[in-house]
């Protein structure tokens, strides 16, 4: 039990920290000596979904804009696995392109990683916003910029690091994820859109045969 306690705080505490605070040396760790694991991106990735739903229902009433009847749990699951699904594809796309080194997996453990701060500090956050006066909120907005802060900054280095890039050419990889993000997004809608067009035209036929015969 306790070498088990021992794995999960090495796993999920402090080898992420590391990261956070040593990025060169940690994501060296993460990509040459294989120390990152898929099943801790997940879990990160999994409790951001969980904090979006926390943070949508639990923060404090002060500034809190939304009303708790209107939560809809599973559109913000769908939404965090479609943002991370449309970052890791965008991502591993594009940096193919530019011969990039890292490939899908690492992307997509770089983007659980990542999490990581937003996790640590955001739930204590939503948490303490309930005990906070108007004027002492200016606190919780000051943690919860430095954890999405935090989460930039892991992300921008993790991608710079599994690819192998410079400075100049992360920043043009993350444009052009931007950039492929809003062109894939554009073709789902749009072939949405056909479907529900055809299934339309399916049942408009339908209809006219039913009427007929």
């Amino acid at each position: 039990m306790k070498t088990k306690l021992k794995e999960w705080y090495h796993d999920f505490i402090r080898f992420p920290k590391y990261i956070l605070l040593h990025p060169f040396d940690g994501y060296e760790e993460f990509k040459r000596y294989k120390k990152a694991k898929l099943k801790v991106a997940v879990v990160f990735i999994t409790l951001f979904a969980f904090f979006r739903i926390f943070s949508f229902q639990y923060t404090g009433f002060l500034i809190n804009p939304n009303n708790p009847l209107d939560l809809n749990s599973l559109n913000e699951i769908f939404s965090v696995v479609l943002l991370v699904f449309l970052f890791t594809v965008g991502n591993w796309s594009v940096t193919t392109l530019m011969e990039g080194k890292g490939s899908y997996k690492e992307i997509l453990m770089v983007t659980g990683y990542a999490l990581f701060p937003l996790v640590v500090i955001g739930f204590p956050s939503v948490i303490l916003s309930n005990f906070l006066t108007l004027e002492e909120m200016a606190f919780y907005s000051l943690m919860m910029l430095i954890a999405y802060i935090l989460t930039g900054w892991m992300l921008f280095m993790g991608i710079l690091n599994i690819h192998q890039y410079g400075l100049f050419k992360t920043i043009l990889a993350f444009i052009a994820t931007i950039v492929s993000m809003s062109v894939m997004m554009f073709l789902g809608l749009l072939f949405f859109d056909l479907i529900q067009q055809f299934i339309a035209f399916v049942v408009s036929i339908y209809e006219e045969l039913s009427l007929r015969y």
